[in-house]
């Protein structure tokens, strides 16, 4: 069974098969840009800053769950793990905690950075791996940049890596575009759409980076 991977911008993802995750909901009106528009089952929210949780109301439904801090759930049979890091590289001294998560769906792991602000410890990478689909901010400036994001994506050794949390138009943050974590690389698939559709049997044996289309 195919999983449909949704970009709603900035960080904000949709995971929809037989059930629907969505990570990091942002408003949209309060970044430039257009709210969420997914239903969840499950919503998994990295830090409660604005720009990663004010869209809780966009994306619920009667009976969602919402996980919003480090643990083990089994929700709706999906495996969840909660990593706590942090959203910057003084242990959170200033802009708090952040939570990574790993989940599985269709057999495929998945894992979303959130606001990650410093490069992972090898206990943290051990942690979540395997990883077949890596969300990763490179816009710098409030979490990893290009080049922090492409330590973190040797670390975790994903077969696709979709860059997020990065400069688009409309969206009113001052960080950087995607150019720079484009830069040099060839093996770059740029879609033009906001919609990712694969299989387990789809994922590539050399690392694959997709660039979503913002909505």
């Amino acid at each position: 069974m195919s999983i449909t991977i949704v970009w709603h911008g900035h960080a904000c993802f949709e995971i929809r098969n037989s059930v629907t995750v969505v990570v990091d909901p942002h408003d949209g009106s309060s970044l430039g840009i257009k709210p969420p528009s997914a239903k969840a089952d499950i919503v998994l929210i990295s830090h409660k800053h604005f720009d990663h949780a004010n869209g809780l109301s966009y994306v619920k439904k009667n009976g969602t769950i919402v996980i919003d801090k480090p643990g083990t759930y089994d929700v709706k049979g999906v495996k969840v793990i909660g990593i706590a890091t942090y959203h910057d590289d003084s242990q959170g001294a200033k802009r708090g905690p952040n939570t990574v998560y790993a989940f599985e769906v269709e057999d495929v792991k998945m894992c979303h950075l959130g606001d990650l602000g410093h490069i992972l410890t090898e206990d943290q990478a051990n942690a979540l791996k395997p990883i077949d689909v890596l969300m990763t901010p490179v816009g710098g400036v409030f979490t990893i940049d290009a080049k922090q994001a492409d330590e973190i994506i040797k670390l975790l050794s994903p077969k696709i890596v979709i860059p997020m949390h990065y400069k688009v138009p409309g969206l009113d943050l001052p960080i950087a575009g995607v150019e720079k974590f484009l830069s040099g690389k060839t093996n770059v698939e740029k879609i033009q759409s906001n919609v990712y559709t694969l299989t387990k049997e789809d994922l590539p044996k050399e690392l694959k980076i997709v660039v979503l289309t913002p909505p």
